[in-house]
């Protein structure tokens, strides 16, 4: 719904509504404009790009980022008012992809309804550079790191960014966002990462759990190492929904199935076809190089943006990783998964578990 009073209210955009007009209010902060405030952008006279341009001076590019001090904490962008978050890019290094947290907190909650690794959120969960081409998430060379997601808010919005490494971490972003109208039937934008490292022996992988509140599943993003030789992905998705305890409402029928792929992502004949597209992919396999690199590595990435799993009061997700051993029976692996949730719901939302320290974040 886009329909307010008014008329349309900017939210919802796209090819089908993108001649309308509306009295929604665009602002974009980022390193050159860190309030977002009307008519305040390139006025730095201090930052990162100013011994650059000493000869310039002000208003030719001062400040185009920001270096976040180790284990501390940056407000990327504070937001008051009414509206949604309709694009963030940013880059940094990929080394530090896993040790730069990121947290969205909507309307002054105290528990951020996003946090997540800068890399996994943005479908890039194994520090080595990937391009992504889908509707809500693009990575461009190299390393540009784009987000759709729409991300609606009623009193006010709060991103920030912090370095748990011990080394300073430097950041380009830029947050373009509309002070709108937000209908009453509009969700809060959340995901949540976690990480088996390795998955323990027949335990199934839990991607999100103890949610509560009506809302719609949109989003899986898994980087997997395989820890065994052989095919890894026939384990199944499941989706357990409104009271569903044992048995769940959705059941995949494989890991590449939910994927949208096949027969073990197998093509051409003897090798893992990579893909990406607007909805789903498989855009990055890691292969062993007789060296150093010993496990296969995966990202994987599903959008639920034409599908959106609904759910009135709570939500389950898990997936199972299995192989094959012997005489054709299935073997539960013991993998390093990490994985992130996306999903639209009402505040407030149940406390995310704990982040590892960086000995849990980091990949190895």
């Amino acid at each position: 719904m886009t329909e307010t009073r008014d008329g349309f209210n900017g939210l919802g955009m796209g090819l089908g509504n993108l001649s309308r007009l509306s009295h929604a209010k665009t602002r974009s902060i980022s390193a050159e404009n860190f309030s977002g405030e009307k008519g305040q952008g390139g006025m730095a006279t201090e930052g990162t790009g100013a011994f650059h341009a000493r000869e310039l001076g002000q208003g030719w590019k001062v400040s185009p980022s920001v270096k976040i001090a180790p284990r501390s904490t940056f407000t990327l962008a504070e937001i008051a008012g009414s509206g949604a978050i309709q694009h963030i890019w940013l880059t940094t290094y990929p080394a530090q992809w896993r040790q730069l947290i990121l947290r969205a907190y909507w309307d002054g909650e105290e528990q951020a309804s996003i946090e997540c690794p800068v890399g996994d959120f943005f479908a890039n969960g194994w520090g080595e550079r990937c391009n992504i081409n889908s509707m809500p998430i693009a990575v461009n060379p190299a390393g540009g790191m784009n987000s759709y997601w729409e991300m609606p808010f009623r009193q006010g919005a709060c991103l920030t960014v912090e370095n748990m490494g011990a080394e300073e971490a430097v950041l380009y972003y830029q947050v373009t966002y509309t002070l709108t109208t937000v209908p009453e039937d509009t969700g809060y934008f959340h995901t949540q990462w976690r990480r088996s490292n390795p998955l323990g022996y027949k335990e199934v992988y839990t991607l999100l759990d103890n949610v509560k509140g009506r809302g719609h599943y949109v989003g899986t993003y898994l980087a997997w190492q395989v820890n065994n030789r052989g095919w890894w992905g026939e384990g199944e998705i499941k989706f357990y929904m409104d009271g569903d305890q044992e048995y769940p409402t959705i059941c995949g029928t494989g890991t590449e199935d939910y994927f949208g792929g096949a027969w073990n992502f197998e093509h051409p004949q003897g090798q893992y076809g990579t893909y990406s597209t607007p909805f789903l992919g498989l855009p990055q396999v890691i292969k062993p190089d007789g060296l150093y690199k010993s496990q296969q590595r995966f990202g994987m990435y599903r959008w639920h943006i034409m599908d959106p799993i609904r759910f009135e009061d709570d939500l389950r997700v898990t997936i199972q990783a299995l192989g094959w051993r012997s005489d054709g029976r299935y073997l539960p692996l013991q993998d390093d998964i990490a994985s992130v949730a996306y999903w639209y719901q009402t505040e407030p939302h149940i406390s995310y578990p704990v982040l590892p320290d960086l000995n849990g974040l980091e990949i190895i």
